[in-house]
């Protein structure tokens, strides 16, 4: 029997408090997530490895590369494109968040909840129960 490797979520956020509720909440769904206090550490990640990630989650407010920078650099990555983003922050950016490649945009403070479901609707997988 083949055991699927857990969903991997590359999440940046400075915030540490919000930064451990939300990667707690994502854990329990059931995602392992690789949380990143900074967006030069983000970058650095995005950039400079390989390493796969099947959804990123940034926060547009953060020090250095702000998220929709961050948004627009990755979709310059060939190896990156396909790779789902969710931006989510304090200002109504959702119109500049589709321009810059996001597929998807929530306005904090948020519903925990709305976020998972994005999520899974990202992943086309549908809620048990």
């Amino acid at each position: 029997m083949v055991i699927p490797r857990p969903r991997v979520i590359l999440y940046l956020e400075n915030n540490e408090r919000l930064r451990e509720l939300v990667c707690d909440v994502l854990e329990f769904a059931g995602w392992y997530v690789k949380a990143t206090p900074d967006s030069v550490h983000a970058w650095a990640t995005l950039d400079c490895s390989k390493e796969h990630f099947d959804l990123l989650l940034f926060d547009h407010e953060v020090r250095g590369i702000n998220g929709l920078e961050l948004v627009r650099r990755v979709r310059r990555m060939p190896h990156r494109q396909p790779t789902p983003i969710i931006l989510i922050s304090l200002e109504d950016l959702e119109g500049e968040a589709r321009e810059a490649g996001a597929d998807a945009f929530l306005r904090k403070p948020n519903n925990l909840i709305e976020l998972v479901d994005t999520i899974r609707r990202l992943f086309g997988e549908t809620r048990a129960g």
